[in-house]
């Protein structure tokens, strides 16, 4: 156990006095020849090792109206059309065939349902079936007394006109001819009540199909459609036992209003789905900013994270809600943006900006968190445009501060980068005693090495 203990001591000094040989090595490497010293410089390199390790990012410089800029605080909410309940059309057993949160698009099945109503249902179908046939069974045998009779008349009547040329009558024949004159008008009432039955039989078998259409889901035309059913052909209706109600939209089940297998009646909710990407921005703002507002413009909505980032902000079209408060002197303003981020989601929070355009110009600003105070200055890193892997230290001449932006009076132009993440880290390295360094570099460890060791 001593021997270990004498070893393990023993490696951690060489390796110390190798590291310590390495940096000396690699000191007297770098150093320049005494002769040939450049000035001290305001540059750091920054290679991508040193980037991944600091978590370094970088934002843009921009043109904006910093100063007259309105930022709205708020809150993403769905849209009122974005979310859809699926109901119960008949009491009956579910069983549920999606988790929540799972992805569904149209067709997919949601659940299952076993109703004690959907046989009564489906007999009301059947027996308006029934009455149509029957109905259409009464107007045959009516519209065939009808000619029967008609045809009898005819023929009676060309007898007796035959025996009366001849000078005969028959009294009898004359008889049945006026009796079957008669009965001609109840035929053709038999035959009016026969299409009224048939007419009424179709109503009911429509309003029957409406009700299976409604309670499965399942198109009236689709339901009727004939297919085999354990060696016969049926209409669809009557080879259904359990109804699967499917989705009709795609979106994400949001949640599960029964459980499983258990009983439910109508108009119970069964589940609901949500499109996530269909959200707006709700901010309130102050009603003495709505004669810069105006109508209906276009803002910018941007997280209150990042600031100036790749994904910093995105178009908007904004609407001046209908309510507002009066105690709080604000008015609702609505936000819909024009494409879709990752981050906007329903009670999340962030800013709408609104640019009064009509006066003020725009400014070269970074953000606000580029900027660090160094003792009494401020300061930023600009990537240097030559080299990506080296930034520069700037004495910031700083303008218009509304908090998330800054505007830059000079040092800066309209494109350049600058260091959002990681600023913090590169000020504090290039200090020693309170003192700003001069130059330097990052090793690949991280560690900070000046140009003068």
């Amino acid at each position: 156990m001593m021997s270990v203990k004498y070893t393990n001591r023993s490696m951690a000094v060489v390796l110390a006095i190798l590291v310590g040989l390495g940096c000396e090595r690699e000191d007297a490497a770098s150093a320049p020849a005494p002769k040939s010293a450049a000035a001290p410089s305001n540059r750091i390199d920054i290679p991508p090792t040193v980037r991944r390790n600091l978590g370094m990012s970088f934002a843009t410089a921009q043109r904006r109206h910093v100063d007259r800029t309105i930022r709205i605080p708020g809150s993403f909410e769905l849209l009122p059309r974005a979310r859809h309940e699926y109901r119960l059309a008949l009491p009956g057993a579910v069983h549920l065939e999606v988790n929540q949160f799972d992805s569904v698009v149209p067709g997919d099945l949601l659940y299952r349902l076993r109703s004690p109503k959907w046989p009564e249902v489906q007999h009301e179908i059947i027996e308006a079936e029934q009455d149509i046939d029957s109905s259409r069974a009464a107007i045959d045998v009516a519209r065939a007394a009808l000619e029967a009779a008609s045809r009898r008349i005819e023929i009676l009547s060309d007898r007796l006109a035959v025996l009366s040329e001849a000078g005969v009558r028959n009294a009898g024949m004359e008889a049945e001819v006026a009796t079957l004159e008669a009965g001609i008008p109840g035929l053709r009432a038999e035959i009016g009540r026969a299409e009224t039955h048939l007419a009424n039989a179709r109503r009911t078998r429509r309003h029957a199909l409406h009700r299976a259409s409604a309670a499965t889901g399942i198109a009236e035309q689709e339901l009727v459609e004939p297919v085999e059913h354990d060696g016969t052909e049926m209409p669809a209706y009557r080879t259904i036992d359990w109804i699967d109600v499917r989705a009709t939209q795609p979106g994400i089940i949001e949640s599960l209003s029964v459980t499983d297998g258990g009983y439910a009646e109508p108009p119970s909710q069964v589940l609901s789905s949500v499109v996530p990407d269909q959200v707006r921005l709700r901010g309130m703002a102050m009603q003495s900013d709505l004669p810069r507002i105006g109508e209906a413009p276009q803002g910018t909505i941007v997280p209150p994270a990042h600031p100036g980032g790749a994904d910093g902000g995105v178009q908007c079209d904004v609407t001046i809600g209908l309510e507002a408060e009066p105690a709080q002197r604000t008015v609702a303003v609505l936000a819909t943006p024009l494409t879709h981020r990752s981050w906007m989601r329903p009670g999340v929070s962030a800013f709408l900006e609104l640019v009064d355009e009509s006066s003020g110009g725009a400014a070269v600003a970074i953000p606000r968190a580029a900027v660090v105070k160094d003792g009494m200055r401020h300061v930023f890193f600009r990537r240097d445009p030559q080299d990506p892997n080296r930034v520069i230290r700037v004495e910031a001449d700083l303008g218009t501060d509304d908090g998330r932006w800054v505007v830059v009076n000079s040092g800066l132009a309209v494109g350049d980068e600058v260091v959002v993440d990681g600023a913090y880290e590169l000020n504090l390295a290039s200090q020693v005693d309170g003192m700003s360094r001069t130059g330097g570099h990052f090793h690949a460890d991280g560690t900070w090495h000046a140009e003068e060791h």
